[in-house]
């Protein structure tokens, strides 16, 4: 197997369903402080609460529900009361236990992928929440390694293929983020390919400007990928 060239695979919104777990928590959540501020006015306070809390709690279900608490707090200037404050907590408790759903056809193009790749899973966010998920997914015996990081960055990505001896102009990268699965590796040397998810997290967006110049196929699903691969090889 070592022979095998490495294929590098994001996992949440690319392998299995994550967003839709969040945006569906924000809903309650706009609703829950609907009493101090219309559904605009607190998606944009949660946002920025996340956005500032990056860097604390890194990415994942426990940041995300600090800062639910901390925005309920704050935009009812302390009225919102220990039961609501629970109901948040259930809600995070329910996302950490959520069944891992697999989008549709990634099974069954994971098998063929592994049948010419080394998988490599490279996915952000706290290492039990994702490693949990990675268990529950049913897809993990498709994977040759699975690696955890805070952030991906351009050094973290090289931090990963150094330690397992993988040079960059070797490796492709497949992601539903472009400033998280695409950028930092075309930075390092490296190909990637985005495959796009209905829903994105506004703070993975990207705007023109950052993709003005590079070059990357974007794909309708990861159904599409060996037929890629198989025409790059070529």
């Amino acid at each position: 197997m070592d022979h095998l060239p490495v294929l590098g695979l994001d996992a949440d919104d690319t392998l299995w369903e994550n967003e839709a777990h969040f945006r569906q928590t924000e809903d309650r959540f706009l609703d829950l402080v609907a009493p101090w501020a219309d559904h605009e006015t607190a998606a944009a306070a949660l946002l920025a609460a996340e956005k500032a809390n990056l860097s604390v709690t890194g990415y994942g279900i426990k940041g995300f529900v600090l800062s639910m608490v901390e925005t309920a707090i704050s935009l009812s200037d302390g009225a919102c009361d220990a039961d609501r404050i629970g109901t948040i907590l259930d809600w995070g408790r329910w996302m950490l236990q959520a069944p891992v759903d697999p989008l549709p056809g990634v099974a069954e193009t994971l098998e063929v992928l592994a049948a010419d790749h080394r998988l490599l899973v490279i996915t952000k966010g706290d290492l039990g929440e994702q490693l949990r998920k990675v268990a529950a997914s049913g897809l993990a015996g498709h994977f040759w390694q699975v690696e955890v990081v805070a952030h991906k960055t351009a050094e973290a990505y090289r931090d990963v293929l150094d330690g397992h001896g993988i040079t960059p102009a070797d490796f492709v990268m497949v992601g539903n983020s472009v400033p998280s699965d695409v950028l930092p590796v075309l930075a390092l040397g490296g190909r990637a390919v985005h495959v796009p998810h209905h829903t994105t997290w506004a703070l993975e967006t990207v705007h023109a400007d950052d993709v003005d110049g590079h070059d990357f196929p974007v794909l309708d699903s990861l159904a599409e990928l060996p037929a890629l691969l198989t025409d790059w090889r070529g």
